[in-house]
């Protein structure tokens, strides 16, 4: 089966050898992404707006890879203060309310900087 690489343009993925998203046959299998923080409308301390602006990306990854939000079957959700679990599921549920993938949230220490509140690695199988 072919290897299809979806590459957003980000520096790191030429810096750290790793591309957004990997499609093999009918499976995807997205990096952990986390926000673009503009400080305007996805801030630091809004983990709400950070779930938002990854589910945004991911979604249009997706489509570079044939694929849609409804084809996810997994979301791995990392965060640095579980106290934030309510704006998380609220904003990952706008999207996936009707789709239920299998979910996880986990705390963790830190991200790769202190600006990230949350990161979600996708998996999605298209039909």
């Amino acid at each position: 089966m072919p290897r299809q690489n979806i590459l957003t343009g980000s520096p790191w993925e030429d810096k750290m050898g790793y591309c957004r998203a990997v499609r093999i046959g009918n499976t995807i299998e997205v990096s952990g992404t986390v926000a673009i923080v503009d400080g305007e409308k996805v801030k630091a301390d809004d983990a709400y707006a950070q779930t938002q602006n990854i589910l945004e990306r991911i979604e249009k990854v997706l489509e570079q890879a044939g694929a849609s939000m409804k084809d996810v079957v997994r979301t791995r959700i990392f965060t640095t203060d579980i106290t934030q679990f309510d704006n998380i599921a609220k904003a990952h549920g706008t999207y996936f309310k009707d789709i239920k993938p299998t979910t996880s949230l986990y705390e963790i220490s830190k991200l790769v900087a202190p600006e990230y509140l949350v990161e979600i690695e996708f998996t999605a199988i298209v039909e």
